[in-house]
């Protein structure tokens, strides 16, 4: 083994051994992230974890005239890519208020790719690169200020459209 080599290998299990030592002094456990913080949902959840939050943070609003609602679109970019289309009802998109207090009827929205996290949306267009091959199932869901699931008597606002790709 070569010596750069080797003192970066003793360099990890001493550094990681410290770094285990130190959060075990102040308390640190590694239980998870805790769904209540907006902080910890970034991206990278899969459908299932999402399905396991807890709504009683939601923010369920009544049905009605005034209710927020969603139509999506996916269209092949004639470059390389599809382009989505998000078409909110009775909805604003507020990055300005992004983890701060709700207000009904605004907010931002998640998107997946089979049922994987994608990331957050604050307008109307997203242009997605490259799709796995197959069925796709893209899905928007909207959500409050707070992060929280925008509901409508109980029921999630999301929809989702099937692209085939090639």
């Amino acid at each position: 083994m070569s010596r750069p080599l080797a003192l970066f290998a003793i360099g990890l299990i001493f550094g990681g051994a410290a770094g285990f030592v130190t959060a075990a002094g102040n308390g640190v456990t590694f239980t998870g992230h805790d769904h209540g913080d907006p902080t910890q949902h970034g991206g990278g959840e899969s459908h299932a974890e999402m399905s396991s939050h807890d709504h009683a943070g939601a923010v369920n609003l009544p049905a009605g005239e005034n209710a927020p609602g969603l139509e999506v679109k996916v269209t092949k970019d004639p470059m390389a890519g599809w382009n989505l289309h998000v078409m909110p009802q009775n909805f604003r998109f507020s990055p300005e208020n992004a983890s701060k207090e709700d207000v009904d009827g605004e907010g931002h929205a998640h998107v997946y790719i089979n049922g994987t996290k994608l990331g957050r949306l604050y307008g109307n267009w997203l242009h997605i690169g490259d799709l796995p091959k197959g069925n796709v199932e893209v899905k928007v869901s909207l959500n409050a200020n707070s992060h929280s699931a925008l509901l409508v008597d109980g029921a999630p606002v999301e929809a989702s459209v099937s692209v085939k790709v090639k």
